[in-house]
């Protein structure tokens, strides 16, 4: 199952908040007290400093219950990413292509029968009355990339899913699992059932080509499967821009106008060419804002150029270590007498880590001989390795070094 943000147990894939105040899975650790549960926060978006209160909305698929969509403002909720807080303007110089174009059927066509909906299903985390666990169903969109059934979305689309099922173009339904994800970058690589046949691959194009005033469509499933394969319109409406997801981590996004709305998320972004330059990702919304301010247009999608650089490692499942750290900082390490390093705030049973006699309040502070201070130092190392391969890792417990020897498995 990837739950990553509400399981019991999160592997450091999860994303961080900062350095002084590391996020894995809703939990962190401060300067003020000790080890606690962080609140959810309600991040407000100011647009160029002048409009206040704008919330900016990964549109994720819609979340359903008893028929009515919902959305809800918090990135631990399946079918919405980070409230962003912050939208900023880099400028750029652009030179207008002189391809001829595609008009927005001919492009439709070349990509569509590639377009793919993601539905999903999680935990609600609710009890209902006979002692069980609620479910939540979801839905967003993807593209599928290769003949092997890779399938490119948003990782607020799968996020916490323990069962995603595709429905192709051609109106097959097959199961799918995830495969790796960048939950800082919003993206995520899902795999169709080993065998299936793919109804049609998108070809990629270059985010670096678009400029204001370019044209583009957007194609995705909103709301619901009744909409399936919607077509919405529109153009750059800029590019490179900065936006704060809310997490500590700044995305550089394109702006578009066409229409982006819950069920889009995952989707492609598609130029005159009818190659994707884009993950159609989030919109602005009006919805929580206190100035009651009028918001049509703006949507954003993840160049696909960003993407491209990192589907070797997407496309390679993702390593397992099975534990929940947070960051001790220099300022941590005095206050609290504690070595500088990753402490282990929680070891899953049966995981790597507890097998290599991984102890809750060890602290990390070298893998493979590299010294490790931060969540994204761990992480890049981990992410090299393969399932199988060791990690020879040095932690710090009752102020002893000890060594350890951890061998990677599958992440379920």
């Amino acid at each position: 199952m990837y739950n990553n943000e509400n399981n019991n147990f999160i592997d450091v894939e999860a994303s961080p908040v900062n350095e002084a105040d590391q996020t894995v899975g809703g939990n962190s650790y401060n300067g003020n007290n000790n080890f606690h549960n962080k609140p959810k926060r309600k991040g407000k978006a100011k647009f160029l400093g002048k409009i206040a209160g704008l919330v900016i909305v990964a549109m994720a698929g819609g979340v359903f219950g008893s028929g009515i969509t919902y959305y809800a403002m918090n990135r631990g909720t399946l079918g919405t990413s980070a409230v962003s807080k912050n939208v900023t303007y880099v400028p750029q110089s652009f030179t207008q292509s002189s391809d001829d174009a595609m008009s927005a059927a001919d492009a439709f066509n070349k990509v569509s029968p590639a377009v793919v909906i993601i539905s999903t299903v999680s935990d609600s985390g609710s009890v209902n009355m006979f002692g069980g666990t609620g479910e939540v169903e979801g839905m967003g969109s993807g593209f599928i990339i290769n003949e092997d059934g890779d399938i490119l979305t948003n990782y607020h689309v799968i996020n916490g899913a323990k069962e995603i099922k595709v429905t192709l173009s051609d109106g097959r339904e097959v199961n799918a699992n995830v495969v790796n994800y960048d939950a800082d970058k919003d993206i995520a690589m899902i795999k169709l059932a080993e065998g299936t046949k793919v109804p049609a691959v998108a070809e990629l194009g270059d985010s670096d080509e678009i400029y204001p005033g370019a044209e583009v469509i957007a194609i995705g499933t909103p709301l619901s499967k009744n909409l399936a394969y919607t077509l919405t319109k529109g153009v750059v409406s800029g590019s490179n821009r900065s936006v704060d997801s809310g997490n500590g981590k700044s995305m550089n996004l394109i702006q578009t106008d066409a229409a982006i709305n819950s069920g889009n998320s995952g989707g492609p972004l598609v130029n005159t060419k009818g190659q994707v330059i884009g993950i159609n990702s989030m919109k602005l919304s009006s919805q929580a804002s206190s100035s009651n301010a009028s918001v049509e247009g703006i949507g954003f999608a993840i160049p696909i150029n960003e993407v491209k650089v990192q589907i070797d490692t997407l496309s390679k499942q993702m390593v397992n270590l099975g534990i929940k750290i947070r960051v001790v900082d220099s300022s941590l390490s005095q206050r609290y007498n504690l070595e500088q390093g990753l402490y282990v705030a929680e070891v899953e049973e049966y995981s790597p880590a507890e097998k290599a006699g991984m102890k809750i309040g060890d602290i990390i502070v070298k893998c493979d001989g590299k010294t490790v201070t931060t969540f994204d130092e761990l992480k890049e190392i981990k992410n090299s390795k393969n399932v199988g391969d060791t990690m020879e890792v040095e932690v710090i417990r009752n102020h002893k070094p000890v060594d350890l020897t951890v061998t990677l498995e599958e992440a379920k």
